[in-house]
């Protein structure tokens, strides 16, 4: 493989619209764009998480493998009719959330985010992979993606929850719950 990034000022863009990896364009601001767009941002919030200094290298190696996959995503979304994403995949968070879940105790109110700065930066990636689900939906209405990465997505923001949980019990040794009786007396 040659460079392919070996021109990074290119002026294709500068009227409002973007190359998709088949070679067609479309407009900056189309669903696919704000998709793919969207994936990124994860990716790079992710990135943010691991390099807080408190991940345990479990941990770490976990969110480094969801980086490479989210970059499949995003090569997925920028190839209409690509697909990357698999069952294998989906089935491999759904195994990080039970072990990591397994040594959590069940949860009788909501948390709020927060609990340590890498469990609030945990929470930060669950709502912006809570986005990127809803920005594929909307694509998928007019266009077509795969119900894997739907469901990837979903799941992704079920383990960065429970990620999250963890690591306000590593930081803080405690999680904060909503309190829906704060004003009662």
């Amino acid at each position: 493989m040659g460079n392919r990034l070996s021109k990074i000022v290119t002026r294709t863009g500068d009227s409002g619209t973007t190359g998709l990896g088949d070679g067609s364009r479309v407009p900056k601001d189309s669903p696919r764009i704000e998709a793919i767009g969207t994936v990124d941002e994860l990716n790079t919030v992710i990135g943010l998480l691991r390099a807080t200094p408190a991940l345990s290298d479990a941990l770490s190696k976990c969110l480094l493998r969801i980086q490479h996959d989210l970059f499949d995503l995003g090569g997925e979304l920028a190839v209409p009719g690509y697909s990357a994403v698999t069952d294998a995949h989906v089935a491999a968070l759904e195994a990080e959330v039970e072990n990591f879940n397994e040594t959590l105790p069940p949860l009788k109110e909501f948390v709020l985010p927060g609990g340590g700065e890498a469990a609030a930066r945990c929470h930060v990636a669950r709502a912006v992979a809570r986005r990127a689900e809803r920005r594929c939906w909307t694509l998928a209405k007019s266009e077509s993606v795969s119900s894997v990465a739907l469901i990837y997505l979903n799941r992704l923001s079920d383990l960065l929850f429970v990620l999250a949980r963890v690591l306000a019990r590593q930081e803080n040794g405690v999680e904060i719950l909503w309190d829906r009786k704060r004003f009662e007396s």
